[in-house]
């Protein structure tokens, strides 16, 4: 509806994790590495964790992209099945033929792919969304799956990012054994009040913007009190101050845009 008048190719605050529009704040690109080197470095098992919003999977999908054709990678979105769902879900991410087949021999499946990949000199990744919803058997059979390798290294590297919820079920004594295992670990910070400025634009270079809209100081300042840095929403009053500015046309977002856009986007509460 705003694009025309604000001069922009697409929208710049959709919610999607679309890695194009990645921001790299001091946080977001210590979590980005850590992820590479985790999964280059061979290190079996990588943590991820952060407030819902923070940026999570955009990292994933970014990481995605840069990890290159020498790495075959499964994501697995909705982990919350039973353990047998859990290994044929993994297997077919893989494009494996399991269909019929009980878990062990989709183990021995998984094992057999694997040992190709390495014998072609290829890497093989597992990430795990939403991770802090798995169940102790799920974990206990994720665990499992770090058994998989050679004697001279693991045959899969597994990703796990999840919500703060997941460090907190990580610590528990059952969990021990999986706990040793994860050898790099990064808590994902929501923004710095200093980074909502440079977020907002940089969204909006991505869309095309050629200085306009513009958000203000206080603007800024606003939209940080209401997301406490949380990418997710600014995005969110982000895209309603544009659809404000565009009602009232203007391309000068600034507090009072702001409040209006919170009004809409809360549902006329008293900000």
């Amino acid at each position: 509806m705003y694009l025309d008048f604000y001069g922009l190719k697409e929208p710049p605050f959709n919610i999607t994790p679309n890695p194009r529009f990645l921001f790299f704040s001091a946080k977001h690109r210590e979590a980005f590495n850590h992820l590479l080197y985790g999964i280059r470095e061979r290190k079996g098992f990588v943590q991820l964790t952060g407030e819902v919003g923070a940026g999570k999977t955009t990292l994933c999908r970014a990481l995605l992209e840069q990890l290159g054709p020498n790495f075959n990678t499964a994501l697995i979105l909705n982990p919350v099945l039973d353990p047998d769902l859990l290994m044929k879900a993994i297997a077919m991410e893989f494009h494996l033929e399991v269909k019929g087949m009980d878990r062990l021999e989709i183990l021995a499946e998984l094992n057999k792919f694997l040992l190709r990949q390495v014998a072609e000199n290829r890497e093989s990744v597992l990430i795990i969304d939403e991770a802090q919803d798995l169940t102790r058997e799920l974990l206990e059979q994720v665990r499992l799956l770090s058994n998989l390798e050679t004697d001279e290294r693991k045959l899969l590297q597994i990703v796990l990012m999840g919500q703060p919820e997941l460090r907190d079920r990580l610590n528990e004594h059952s969990l021990r054994q999986l706990r040793q295992r994860i050898t790099v670990r990064y808590h994902l910070h929501p923004l710095r009040m200093a980074e909502i400025d440079q977020y907002v634009h940089h969204r909006l270079r991505v869309s095309g913007a050629k200085g306009a809209p513009y958000f203000t100081g206080p603007a800024v300042w606003r939209i940080f009190r209401y997301s406490q840095g949380i990418p997710r929403l600014i995005n969110a009053l982000s895209d309603k101050c544009l659809l404000a500015g565009y009602v009232q046309q203007r391309q000068k977002i600034d507090y009072r845009t702001v409040g209006i856009a919170m009004r809409e986007l809360e549902g006329n509460i008293n900000v």
